[in-house]
């Protein structure tokens, strides 16, 4: 891409919950000179944030776009080297911008945790960002960053090593932290589409609906995101219980894909999943057996509801509304640690650990969206383009970047 660009990085969705915060992290970790704007179909809010920002924005500019009008994201794409969203739920609003920046050549990374959109970007726009060399990057937030770049670092030591093909791999998620009305709402959209067209749960149940090439995956059986098992079933070192991660369906996907991308680096017998810590209490088999169940539940009574006028009214009055979230306080108090754990073909072992402070899903996701836009716009990558993961798209330099802002994101051999 040229230089001839008015903009680095445009943040589109600035006045929205996490957009709020990743503009606010950008003033500090952005270098000097970089040219940022922010984007949204509202100017005078738009004005409120940069104003409330400080002297560090001061001078960024301020684009009006609107997802629901495909000139002003042409418009918008054909402005800027890198487009940041934080428009969400990406399966109503984000395929025309995805689609802007594919024609445009124009970077982009996302927020998203839905499968059905990814797929959707995919089938709709990765031909031509591969023509026009523009790299369409989802999930650059909590999720799936930790999940895609801990099996990547693990991949990079093994074959430093000489230690063969990953082949059981499990992250378990250690996490304090909110959620707020946009992730409920995009939970809300994903089962809004699944009522309205049943073909579509095939794709959220299939573990490699994102791979690049079906045909060229690995049978390796049922492969389940339902966990209820002892902690030390996956490695001696854990005590307690796991449970079932209410993202690893996505996640998981995500890092299926990367394998893909990369040529089945990982291996054609990369089998991965992804649980959650229950704790070690007395009680900890019931509460992880009260969360698997509880998931399951709540999505089942989503999906029934969603199909229906009335039902979608009951959940617009009972759940969350886009655009809230946790409290300041709440944001700087959460944190995360995810620990990966692999087993090569020659039968060594490692642990990835990547951890950060902040509430995961915000405080720390504007860390790794904002890095991610970063990364994008001014370092040296792969040639690769496409719909592509973050693991795929930046790979190493975006672990150097993660590192340098603070994150934990290291491999040992066991």
């Amino acid at each position: 891409m040229t230089d001839t660009r008015e903009f680095d990085l445009v943040l589109f969705g600035a006045t929205g919950f996490v957009g709020k915060l990743t503009a606010e992290y950008l003033t500090t970790a952005a270098p000097e000179g970089a040219r940022i704007a922010l984007a949204g179909r509202s100017p005078g809010k738009l004005a409120e944030v940069r104003a409330d920002l400080g002297p560090a924005a001061a001078k960024w500019e301020l684009v009006q776009a609107d997802s629901t009008d495909t000139a002003s994201l042409i418009a918008l794409a054909r402005r800027t080297r890198v487009v940041v969203t934080a428009v969400g739920p990406y399966l109503r609003y984000g395929l025309p911008l995805v689609g802007a920046c594919a024609a445009a050549g124009t970077h982009y990374a996302d927020l998203t945790g839905e499968p059905l959109f990814i797929h959707d970007a995919i089938t709709t726009h990765e031909r031509t960002a591969i023509d026009t060399g523009a790299k369409i990057v989802n999930s650059c937030g909590y999720d799936s960053i930790p999940s895609d770049l801990s099996v990547y670092e693990i991949y990079r030591q093994a074959v430093a090593d000489g230690t063969g093909e990953l082949e059981e791999t499990t992250l378990v998620a250690y996490l304090k932290g909110g959620m707020s009305g946009g992730t409920i709402d995009s939970g809300r959209a994903m089962m809004e589409d699944i009522a309205a067209n049943s073909k579509r749960g095939a794709i959220m149940a299939n573990p490699y609906s994102l791979s690049p090439d079906r045909s060229m995956e690995p049978d390796l059986g049922r492969q389940s995101d339902q966990a209820l098992a002892r902690a030390d079933s996956i490695d001696p070192s854990l005590d307690g219980w796991v449970t079932t991660f209410i993202m690893a369906a996505h996640n998981t996907k995500v890092v299926r894909r990367t394998n893909g991308l990369l040529g089945w680096a990982y291996g054609k017998h990369f089998r991965y999943r992804e649980v959650m810590n229950a704790g070690r209490s007395a009680v900890a088999p019931l509460v992880a057996a009260g969360v698997a169940g509880g998931i399951v539940a709540g999505m089942a009574s989503g999906a029934v509801l969603s199909r229906v006028p009335l039902g979608r009214k009951v959940l617009d009055r009972i759940l969350p509304k886009p655009g809230t979230g946790p409290s300041e306080e709440a944001r700087r108090s959460g944190w995360f640690t995810m620990k990966t754990f692999a087993r090569t073909s020659s039968g060594a072992r490692y642990q990835a650990t990547f951890a950060g402070q902040g509430d995961p899903g915000y405080q720390a996701t504007a860390v790794l969206l904002g890095q991610s836009g970063l990364c994008l716009a001014f370092d040296t990558l792969p040639e690769r383009a496409g719909v592509l993961t973050p693991a795929s798209a930046m790979g190493e330099r975006l672990t150097e970047r993660l590192r340098a802002a603070g994150m934990t994101i290291e491999v040992t051999r066991q």
